[in-house]
């Protein structure tokens, strides 16, 4: 269990989860180093969204917001949001990411994550039935209107039953041992 497990399953006891997701999130030195902020965390934790200012820490040389950080302010959310929504049973990973730039962003830019019911019940029923599966999430980098759009993010997402995700790894950890892998 890692240490942000472990602070949000203490800190759950006092406080609502979406509160400890958000301010969990704004005072992680990983996540305050890209410079954006969680401004929003609904109840179910289905909505967030993210605020990435411009400043002087993330300007690049054309004085537009570094590409880096509008990656950054943005990576970790769709995989931590769904390892709060699933609960215990299933294993998240991050696969892979991809960004799409579609103009420069010279002013503060916002991305909003979404889960509906109906994509985590599909979620759990096509891991039921397949063990593990691989997901795509897109987030939309956009101006506080939500009229512009600066860049695309896709994030493929492993998903997996956790008994079988240890059964997997476990004769993964047995045929590396023979030498097989």
């Amino acid at each position: 269990m890692s240490f942000y497990s472990k602070v949000s399953d203490f800190g759950s006891r006092f406080m609502g989860k979406h509160i400890l997701f958000k301010h969990g999130f704004n005072l992680s030195p990983m996540y305050r180093r890209s410079t954006a902020r969680v401004k929003h965390v609904s109840e179910d934790l289905k909505k967030v969204t993210v605020k990435l200012p411009i400043s002087y820490k993330n300007r690049n040389y054309v004085n537009t917001i570094f590409g880096g950080s509008l990656f950054s302010a943005v990576d970790p959310m769709p995989m931590v949001q769904l390892i709060n929504i699933l609960g215990n049973d299933f294993v998240v990973w991050d696969k892979s990411a991809e960004i799409a730039f579609k103009r420069p962003a010279k002013e503060d830019v916002y991305a909003d994550f979404e889960y509906n019911q109906e994509e985590i019940d599909e979620i759990k029923l096509r891991v039921a039935q397949e063990d593990e599966i691989d997901i795509v999430k897109t987030t939309r980098l956009m101006n506080a209107d939500r009229n512009t759009v600066f860049c695309e993010v896709k994030k493929t997402i492993y998903v997996a039953n956790k008994e079988h995700y240890k059964k997997k790894r476990a004769l993964a950890k047995a045929k590396k041992s023979e030498g097989i892998l």
